[in-house]
């Protein structure tokens, strides 16, 4: 792209820094200076509260390249003429001469009021805004990322706000020894039950929890905390929505999108950039900024990155690691440009800023520096993980799970690039699935998750294995760890948004805290396990140590053995044989203390 990254009056700096000045934007004058870029428009203007609506009053003048400019002055008050709060639309004349009434790219705030179907753009600009009070947190050596839901979070049978995730969520996560949140949906989308991966409005932060400030307020108490804030951005495609979303902006099937087939993804049925088109790449690239400088945000988890690597998206391959499965003509090397110029952008500007790729395709060198042709990423999701351990309890008895099989999937990735492990996520526990907890203790969770009911057998084997399933992928699978909400104390059921199939119910788009805080039930168990893994972790830091050295991996002793931090791990996964005197290798030779004695103790005997 040759652009110059490091020049303050020009280049990527000044080029990514757009969102300051597109969309409409308040002057220290009073006036409010207002662009678009439309480059299939005949004509632009903007309408809304401060004009009675007139769609004409207000044109916008043309300029190169298909922007649009419009500056309105102070009224004789010398206010602004478009106050806070007030309705606005951009109205476009395409080509065949229909007028449009689109929200803008780049609003920072659009509601959905009661009984209306589509969203409306309302004009951010209060008098007071949130002042940030804590700085963020410095850049984790150890990530234990808490993967977060706003909305779900809470017992309720409601859409849950900012206010209770600050108040009320923050300090169970902080609690438990999370050091960094992954935020989801947050970016606005008009389909509650998209989970968040079908945007609107890239700019804008859900407004069905809340108002911007209130997010700020979030992101800062957890900085207070000590808590590192990812955003999950969606920059892989976008909802097929016109009226209040991207598509035909400009009344074209193009302008931030591929046109024609490649333009529409098959199986999600939305939108794919054009990420060789300048002005999308201002548009995503400025999108990444404001969420760091706007809103505090320290990194992002890029979702769908497999969908933007290749022409086919992933859809119907299976990747086995063999190295001819990449860089071939399949490769979109537009999209693997822009993230490449987006990390660039991000390690340059925002050295402290985390990224994370969501890719199940295992594409070589995502993982490195841009300097060295990689993509960039400090880490990927090790995504193998958490569908072996769903196929071996599915498939499998316990005394055929092979020893060797799952040391590989936990150990099997590049010793140079870093990976988060996980268990299970968001997609494990949505409805069709079911979490790890669910598969082993499934309709028993209902009726034998009381103290003072008997230890079934399969309450008693489904806690252990959830504790041993989580501390050996915490503790061999990668260098990062991250647990999606509620699945720490091994949260029943699975997670369904309200929609028509369900009759609009929230009884599953919710989380039940208060298994855990009801002392006389066994989930205390799970949750005191989890904080005491990640403080144990705190501790040692095995996380951000070179990758476990196995000594063991006995197929019919079911006895796994491994060295991380200094510390040795040994899991006997046998269903009913217990062992005394067991010896297994060690690197270093010598007396080798029981450091966590109670932490053991506390747990796993309950």
């Amino acid at each position: 792209t040759n652009l110059s990254i490091d020049d303050n009056e020009g280049g990527l700096n000044k080029f990514s820094k757009s969102y300051k000045s597109f969309g409409v934007n308040q002057f220290v004058d009073g006036g409010v200076y207002c662009k678009e870029w439309a480059p299939g428009a005949e004509a632009v203007f903007l309408t809304g509260d401060f004009n009675g609506w007139n769609p004409f009053s207000h044109p916008y003048k043309k300029m190169d390249y298909g922007k649009w400019e419009l500056f309105i002055p102070p009224g004789q008050d010398g206010f602004s003429p478009v106050p806070h709060g007030s309705k606005l639309k951009v109205v476009i004349r395409a080509q065949n001469g229909e007028l449009l009434y689109r929200i803008s790219p780049w609003a920072r705030y659009v509601v959905r009021y009661e009984g209306k179907v589509n969203y409306d753009w309302v004009h951010w600009d209060p008098p007071q805004t949130y002042i940030r009070k804590h700085r963020s947190p410095k850049k984790l050596k150890s990530l234990r990322i808490y993967e977060s839901h706003v909305g779900i979070a809470s017992p309720e049978g409601k859409i849950a706000s900012y206010k209770n995730f600050t108040f009320n969520v923050l300090p169970r996560i902080r609690d438990l020894g999370y050091n960094c949140i992954q935020l989801m949906a947050v970016m606005e989308h008009a389909y509650y039950a998209s989970f968040g991966y079908q945007v609107t409005s890239f700019f804008a932060a859900s407004s069905r929890y809340g108002t911007p400030d209130d997010l700020k307020e979030l992101i800062d108490v957890a900085h207070s905390m000590g808590i590192t804030v990812l955003l999950d951005v969606v920059h892989s495609h976008a909802s097929k929505n016109s009226e209040d979303g991207l598509n035909k902006f400009d009344g074209t099937d193009s302008c931030f999108f591929h046109s024609g087939s490649r333009g529409t993804h098959r199986i999600w049925d939305s939108r794919l950039f054009d990420y060789a088109n300048w002005e999308v790449l201002r548009f995503l690239l400025s999108n990444l900024r404001m969420w760091i400088e706007d809103y505090g945000f320290d990194g992002f988890r890029f979702d769908g990155v497999t969908s933007m690597l290749y022409h086919n998206h992933g859809i119907g391959k299976e990747f086995s690691g063999d190295y001819n499965e990449y860089f071939g003509l399949d490769v979109d090397e537009d999209a693997l440009c822009y993230l490449m110029l987006a990390n660039h952008m991000i390690n340059f500007l925002h050295p402290e800023c985390i990224t994370i790729a969501e890719d199940v395709s295992g594409m070589p060198a995502l993982c490195r520096p841009v300097a060295e042709g990689g993509g960039g990423f400090d880490y990927r999701l090790a995504m193998a993980i958490p569908d072996k351990w769903i196929k071996i309890i599915k498939e499998l008895k316990d005394e055929d799970w092979n020893m060797g099989n799952i040391v590989y999937t936990l150990t099997n990735r590049r010793c140079d690039e870093k990976y988060i492990a996980y268990a299970e996520s968001h997609d494990q526990a949505l409805v069709g699935d079911k979490t790890l907890a669910f598969r082993l203790m499934d309709a028993e969770m209902y009726t034998n998750m009381s103290v003072f009911t008997p230890l079934t057998p399969v309450i008693d084997r489904g806690i252990q294995l959830h504790k041993m399933i989580r501390l050996i992928t915490h503790t061999l699978g990668g260098d990062g760890y991250l647990n999606f909400m509620g699945n720490e104390f091994g949260h029943p059921e699975w997670l369904d948004f309200p929609r028509k199939g369900n009759n609009e119910s929230f009884h599953y788009a919710r989380r039940q805290f208060n298994l855990t805080d009801d002392h006389l039930l066994r989930y205390k168990f799970l949750n005191e396990f989890d904080r005491d893994m990640n403080k144990l972790e705190e501790k040692f830091g095995w996380l951000a140590s070179p990758p476990a050295y196995v000594t063991e991996k006995h197929e019919s002793n079911k006895v796994i053995a491994f060295e991380r931090a200094g510390l040795l791990f040994i899991f006997n996964f046998h269903p009913y044989e217990s062992y005394v005197d067991y010896r297994v290798g060690v690197e270093v030779p010598g007396k080798y203390p029981f450091l966590t004695l109670s932490f053991l103790q506390r747990n796993l005997l309950n």
